[in-house]
């Protein structure tokens, strides 16, 4: 898992949003307390940590966001330069993706891992994926793609892109149709990068899910091993909360 630095101020899914700033003390919700998060003024007054869930950010620093904070909060290791180079050189390239090179993907969990599969000439397959929260993508939804395009061609590996169109439909008040259409036009904009036709498979969950078993049987896996006290801690949900955000 690579983690990207925050690059856009959208509505995000589970990747990447941005916020440098507060408006009000009402904008957002610290997930673990309930209560509102503060932005520091000029003076430094007001400062909070450094707030992640699975769809804000924010930082009381006028600086922006700590990065080396959240490496050690989230359990991750830094791309250092060494790690680069051992790169460059399992993958037999002369140079990285500039995404890469110039530290917008900034940390990792098991990189290394992959690396070693990759020396032991063992396969591996890249799994990514987009809520479909508009119509349009724009470049902050497009980076991991691009980024992501280039892995597959400098490992020549499969990639699999799962479209949540059932999270956005739990998550905001749209119709199942709107959902779905927003979905398609999204895959669309995929497809455009131009993935390998042949080593891509994507697929949406409200269409995929109810036809494989094996999906199913790995949801219910998961699900078994989940409690309700830990979900809640992890995002906030309420009794107001529908079960299929749960789900």
């Amino acid at each position: 898992m690579l983690t990207e630095k925050f690059l856009s101020n959208n509505d995000m899914t589970y990747s990447y949003a941005c916020s440098s700033t507060m408006s009000s003390e009402t904008d957002i919700l610290d997930t673990s307390t309930g209560k509102p998060l503060v932005a520091a003024d000029q003076k430094g007054q007001n400062a909070v940590e450094d707030f992640v869930d699975p769809w804000n950010i924010c930082t009381s620093s006028m600086k922006g966001v700590d990065y080396d904070k959240l490496i050690k909060k989230f359990g991750c290791s830094a791309i250092d330069d060494s790690l680069i180079e051992r790169f460059k050189r399992v993958a037999k390239i002369e140079e990285v993706h500039p995404l890469l090179r110039l530290g917008v993907f900034f940390s990792h969990r098991d990189l290394h891992v992959i690396l070693d599969c990759v020396e032991r000439g063992q396969k591996f397959y890249l799994y990514t994926g987009r809520c479909p929260s508009s119509d349009a993508m724009h470049l902050g939804h497009l980076i991991p793609f691009l980024f992501t395009k280039w892995l597959q061609e400098v490992f020549d590996v499969p990639v699999i892109i799962q479209i949540t169109d059932d999270e956005e439909y739990f998550w905001k008040d749209l119709s199942l149709e709107k959902v779905k259409e927003n979905a398609l036009v999204n895959i669309k904009d995929i497809i455009a990068i131009e993935f390998h036709p042949g080593k891509t498979f994507i697929f949406r969950n409200l269409e995929y899910m109810g036809q494989s078993v094996g999906f199913q049987e790995t949801l219910a896996r998961i699900q078994k091993l989940v409690t309700v006290s830990k979900i809640r801690g992890q995002f906030g949900f309420s009794d107001s909360d529908c079960m299929g955000k749960v789900m």
